[in-house]
């Protein structure tokens, strides 16, 4: 079993909890091409319950017997930016990025300098700004046996301080896995667990703890289910009382539909609940 970088190390449970619930948004339309000299093309909208709209589109050329990754994005917001990605050049299973940014409208800049290194028992990435600080975070994860070990740490160099740390243990097996996370200069604590208990469900809880804000742990439950080979539904609900549904169904090859809704169950005479809709097309 590979090993998860520190940000993916509670990903199971993150994902059940996070991924594909669709009231965030009003409305999405995804829209991802490939063309024949391995140019992959996606573009991006939404529309905000505020009736704000944003976009991006998103161009990626991938050279695959050379290691090489050029990706090039534009948002609504003026943003361009450009990435080169390069795997396995240097060194077998290690990646180097360069994330370079630009916003004609404020003239402002940005240049990162990024590197993924993963091992059988080992994954460690750095990430560089070179612009704005400079400022560097590095972040390491060993395991065994399922077991699962990791720490990160923000410094900056005009500062020479620390900005940052956090740690992490975990556990994962091919059908549960388990992570307790300390971020935030150890002060926010969150354990979480997902279970795939068959081929149909999955279940995943998420308990936090803010030691800076609040005496009392926040949680969340979610539940998938898996109604046939081309659709399911999702559920979830925290400790306030906010509870989620979610339904996606691959219409036909290509187009996947998704809806959601969002209620807040301790005000269900006020107007809080939110609904969103999504569609996907690839080809």
């Amino acid at each position: 079993m590979s090993i998860p970088a520190f940000s993916d190390i509670a990903k199971s449970a993150s994902d059940l909890i996070n991924k594909d619930f669709y009231h965030l948004s009003a409305g999405t339309l995804e829209v991802k091409s490939n063309t024949p000299n391995n140019v992959a093309f996606k573009v991006t909208g939404k529309s905000s319950h505020e009736k704000a709209t944003s976009g991006a589109i998103e161009a990626k050329y991938s050279d695959k017997p050379n290691g090489l990754t050029l990706t090039q994005a534009w948002n609504t917001n003026s943003t361009l930016e450009t990435k080169i990605e390069m795997a396995d050049n240097l060194a077998k299973g290690l990646k180097a990025e360069g994330v370079f940014n630009f916003v004609p409208a404020s003239q402002s800049r940005g240049a990162k300098f990024n590197l993924h290194f993963k091992q059988p028992n080992f994954h460690g990435r750095a990430f560089f700004d070179l612009l704005k600080g400079p400022t560097a975070n590095i972040d390491a994860v060993v395991g065994r046996d399922g077991f699962l070990v990791g720490a990160s740490a923000g410094y900056d160099v005009q500062k020479a301080a620390i900005t940052g740390y956090s740690t992490a243990v975990g556990f994962t097996a091919p059908t549960y896995n388990a992570a307790v996370t300390a971020t935030d200069n150890l002060s926010i604590f969150s354990a979480s667990y997902y279970h795939k208990v068959n081929s149909q469900v999955e279940a995943g809880s998420k308990a936090t703890w803010n030691s800076k804000t609040s005496n009392t742990v926040g949680l969340e439950v979610a539940v998938k289910y898996r109604l046939d080979p081309v659709s399911f539904v999702k559920g979830k609900i925290n400790d306030r009382g906010v509870a989620a549904v979610a339904y996606n169904v691959l219409l036909r090859e290509g187009v996947t539909f998704g809806v959601g809704a969002s209620f807040d169950t301790q005000k269900l005479d006020q107007a809080t609940h939110k609904v969103g809709t999504s569609f996907t097309f690839e080809s």
